[in-house]
């Protein structure tokens, strides 16, 4: 494997999960794999999550780490062609990105879309320079249109706790405050329609996903009607995708906040989020804090799915 932003680059799911669960029983058998390697880590965003599981999963295999935050302490950078450079950004990512390449092995990136411009958010132009200038393989820690490492720790997280060879997995949109990107729902999509399971999609008009993402996915409006049968229930929000609505909150109705009473309408689903989550807006407390809540597990194997990920990337390198 040589760059990883989207299920394509994985391979064989079944393939990848398997290795996924050799990993997590023996987190560092692969220590001389990255011995002598450097990754490096840019943010061009905050996080929490994919910081600490991407650092500590390279640091199971051996490897030196090198973490960037891009808005604090570097240069402000530059990402656009043919500007005259003649504000506050001192430095442009055509020079950057191969410096940066020059100090490491393998870069991750993360990347938010902007909402303003949809045709620049889903062209992906940041990671898209770095794997065409950098050098070196790259990986999405979370770009503009998917967050592949967030969608393969869910994917591992189902298979641990599914009962049934096809679960019913419905992604359910729910209420923020903020407009947030599309790129968490567009990748958990993007995956789920890679297996086998009965997949459904819900939300409220207005808020439709590009239709390379839905893909095979059913998409019902009715929230209740979808949860009916669920055995895994994954809420998220996501701001508009359709123009002109683009990156705008159209709602924020609190019917479609995930309580007990929809979680009731379920075959005793297990409750799944990406995390950062919005209390009582998202999820009520009973509900996130219940012993069908995953959302901890999930979290965990945030670790496991960056270790495939650069394992991968290094074998790659040979």
């Amino acid at each position: 494997m040589h760059h990883f932003t989207n299920v394509t680059d994985i391979g064989p799911l079944d393939l990848a999960v398997k290795e996924a669960l050799e990993i997590k029983a023996n987190r560092f058998g692969f220590k001389e794999l990255g011995r002598d390697k450097t990754l490096m880590m840019i943010f061009f965003n905050s996080s929490l999550r994919t910081r600490l599981s991407t650092q500590k999963a390279a640091m199971n295999l051996g490897m030196n780490v090198i973490v960037l935050d891009v808005n604090q302490g570097a240069w402000k950078l530059e990402t656009e062609r043919g500007v005259i450079m003649d504000g506050d950004k001192a430095e442009h990512l055509l020079e950057a990105i191969p410096v940066m390449g020059s100090y490491c092995d393998i870069i991750g990136v993360r990347s938010f879309a902007g909402l303003k411009d949809k045709a620049e958010d889903y062209e992906e132009r940041v990671i898209n320079q770095f794997i065409r200038y950098s050098g070196r393989p790259v990986f999405s820690m979370e770009a503009a249109t998917r967050h592949p490492l967030q969608s393969f720790a869910d994917l591992i997280t189902i298979e641990e706790f599914k009962t049934k060879e096809r679960p019913k997995v419905v992604m359910t949109w729910a209420p923020h405050p903020r407009a947030l990107p599309q790129a968490v729902p567009n990748s958990f999509a993007e995956w789920m329609n890679a297996t086998d399971y009965d997949f459904v999609i819900t939300h409220p008009e207005g808020y439709e996903l590009a239709p390379e993402f839905v893909g095979k996915a059913r998409v019902e409006y009715d929230q209740r009607k979808a949860l009916e049968g669920a055995d895994f229930v994954y809420a998220k929000n996501w701001s508009a995708y359709a123009d002109p609505n683009y990156g705008k909150i159209l709602s924020t109705d609190r019917a479609w906040t995930v309580d007990s009473e929809k979680m009731a309408l379920t075959d005793n689903a297990f409750f799944m989020h990406c995390l950062p989550v919005r209390r009582n807006m998202i999820v009520t407390d009973d509900v996130i804090e219940s012993d069908r809540s995953i959302v901890i597990p999930e979290a965990a194997n945030r670790e496991i799915s960056a270790q495939v990920v650069i394992k991968r990337l290094l074998e790659g390198l040979k």
